[in-house]
C-alpha cells in the first residue's frame, strides 16, 4: 500500500520577492504562519512559487530552507518539473537531498509531449527520487493532458503515489479514479474543485486560496472529513468570489498582490508577470475585505 503525503490542505506557497532575489526573512515568517494556522502540508517552488523562474541557486536554495524552516512540522513538498527532463531530475535529486516529503513534478509545457513520453519520463523521476512523486496536470498552462490510461500506467510505479488535478473536467477524473482509485491519490489543483474532488475521494487539495486564509480552508477538508458534508460545501460557495477574485488574472498576480495587502511580502512578481492594479486589484481587496481580512491598502 502507497503511503499518503498528507490529507487536508497543502499551501502552494508563494516565494516572496524582491528586486534583490528571493526574501527569506519574509518567506520564513510565513511558513511559520502558516503552520500556526494549521496548515497540512506546504508545496514550495511551484506554479504560485514561481518556480519557473527562480534561478537555479534560488530553486535549491528556496527548497532547503522551507525544509530546515518547517523541520518536520508538516510535510513538505517540492516543485521539481521542468521541460528539459535532464535538468527537473537534478532539481529532484537536490530537493531530496534537503529533505522533503514529497516531489511536484508537472507535465513538460511548450514541448507538448506524447502519452508514451510522459510515462518515460514520470517513471524515470520516480526512479531518481527517494522522495515520492505527485503528478501536476495543469494542461491549460502546459498545453499537455495526461489521460486517464496514462494515470493508469504510472501508477504501476511504486515511487509514484499522487496527482494533483488542475484539468478542470471532472469527467476525465471520474474515469481517472475509476482506474487508479486505491493505487494513487487524489489532490484538487483548483480552489473551486475541492468539496467535488472530496466526493471522487480526493484526499485534499493543494491550494493558493490558503495563502491567504490557511485555517479557514484547511476548515473545507476538516468538515468533509469528520462527516458534514453539507458544511463543507457550504465553505466552497462561501469562498466563491475570493476565489474568483484570485484567479481573476494569472496565478501568482492574484494572490501576491493578497498577500501584499496583508503585509505578508511585497506586490512583486518576475517578469513576464506584472503586479495585480486597476479592476481587478480592486475587487480583490473587496472580497477580501467581504470576509473579514485585516487589509492593508
Amino acid at each position: 500500500m502507497k503511503k499518503t503525503i498528507f490529507q487536508g490542505i497543502g499551501t502552494a506557497i508563494i516565494t516572496p520577492l524582491d528586486e534583490n532575489g528571493v526574501n527569506y526573512e519574509q518567506f520564513g515568517r510565513m511558513i511559520d504562519w502558516q503552520i500556526e494556522e494549521g496548515i497540512n502540508a506546504l508545496i514550495v517552488c511551484g506554479t504560485t512559487g514561481e518556480g519557473s523562474t527562480l534561478t537555479d541557486e534560488e530553486h535549491k536554495r528556496t527548497i532547503a530552507f522551507a525544509c530546515d524552516k518547517v523541520a518536520g512540522r508538516v510535510p513538505v513538498i517540492a516543485g521539481t518539473g521542468s521541460n528539459d527532463t535532464a535538468y527537473g531530475l537534478q532539481l529532484t535529486k537536490s530537493a531530496c537531498e534537503s529533505g522533503v516529503d514529497g516531489v511536484l513534478v508537472v507535465t513538460p509545457y511548450y514541448n507538448k509531449a506524447t502519452q508514451k513520453g510522459l510515462i518515460e519520463m514520470y517513471n524515470q523521476y520516480a526512479d531518481a527520487s527517494t522522495a515520492p512523486v505527485v503528478i501536476y496536470n495543469i494542461p491549460s498552462r502546459t498545453g499537455v493532458n495526461i489521460e486517464p490510461a496514462t494515470f493508469e500506467e504510472l501508477a504501476k510505479n511504486d515511487n509514484i503515489v499522487a496527482i494533483k488535478e488542475a484539468n478542470g473536467n471532472i469527467s476525465k477524473i471520474v474515469d481517472t479514479m475509476s482506474r487508479v482509485n486505491g493505487k494513487l491519490d487524489l489532490y484538487s489543483g483548483n480552489d473551486d474543485q475541492i468539496v467535488p474532488l472530496l466526493s471522487l475521494g480526493a484526499k485534499g487539495c493543494i491550494s493558493v486560496l490558503s495563502n491567504i486564509m490557511p485555517r479557514q480552508t484547511v476548515e473545507i477538508t476538516d468538515r468533509w472529513f469528520a462527516g458534514d458534508v453539507q458544511g463543507a460545501a457550504e465553505l466552497q460557495f462561501k469562498y466563491k468570489k475570493i476565489v474568483g477574485a484570485l484567479f481573476s488574472e494569472v496565478n501568482p498576480i492574484p494572490v501576491k498582490a493578497a498577500c501584499a495587502a496583508l503585509g505578508i511580502c511585497d506586490n512583486y512578481v518576475r517578469l513576464p508577470l506584472t503586479p495585480m492594479e486597476g479592476e481587478n486589484y480592486a475587487k480583490l481587496i473587496a472580497a477580501m475585505k467581504d470576509l473579514g481580512l485585516e487589509v492593508r491598502e
